[in-house]
């Protein structure tokens, strides 16, 4: 009786959770980004608080012609991968592989109306299907924690630390580097 009770359990629960995944991908579509997405993207990076998170951004976020630029030099370069984040039909963020740093390396970001919904689990997991690279390597500021356990629960595990400047705390930070291999 016990174990019948126990294995329903489990059952439900599996199904549940399964249900919950399959729900959330429903929702998601990642897609190349187009020059509309640009605006969205440059009003969520002025929120303060997704900068704090990020630690790592732009020394003025208010700046636009920065921005542009910067922008115009990620979409010109094809060995960058880079995707629209929608959720919902809603510009989410976006995500993107990189090799700035040397070796190639996932990044990422959430509009903060997205955060907390299993959006970003979501989209890393859809994009990791999507690009096969690996070894391929992530770095986090090592007091986001939501953004860390957004990678660990998409395979990505701890290989290092580092420091470097926040341009949004304007201090040194500590980061976590953590890579995922299959």
């Amino acid at each position: 009786m016990v174990y019948d009770t126990l294995h329903y359990f489990i059952a439900f629960h599996q199904s549940s959770f399964l249900q919950n995944r399959k729900s959330r991908m429903d929702n998601l579509l990642l897609r190349d980004v187009v020059e509309d997405d640009l605006s969205h993207f440059f009003e969520q990076q002025l929120d303060a608080d997704a900068n704090w998170m990020a630690a790592f951004t732009a020394k003025n976020p208010a700046d636009r012609a920065a921005f542009d630029a910067h922008w115009r030099k990620i979409l010109a370069d094809d060995r960058i991968i880079m995707r629209t984040i929608l959720w919902e039909g809603e510009v989410a963020g976006y995500i993107s592989v990189h090799s700035w740093f040397g070796e190639p390396e996932v990044g990422y970001w959430l509009g903060k109306p997205f955060w907390g919904k299993g959006v970003a689990s979501a989209a890393l997991a859809a994009f990791l299907g999507q690009v096969e690279i690996r070894p391929l390597h992530a770095r986090v500021a090592k007091d986001n924690l939501a953004s860390q356990r957004v990678l660990e629960k998409c395979g990505f595990t701890l290989s290092g630390e580092d420091k470097g400047f926040s341009n949004a705390r304007g201090v040194e930070v500590e980061e976590l580097i953590l890579i995922l291999h299959t």
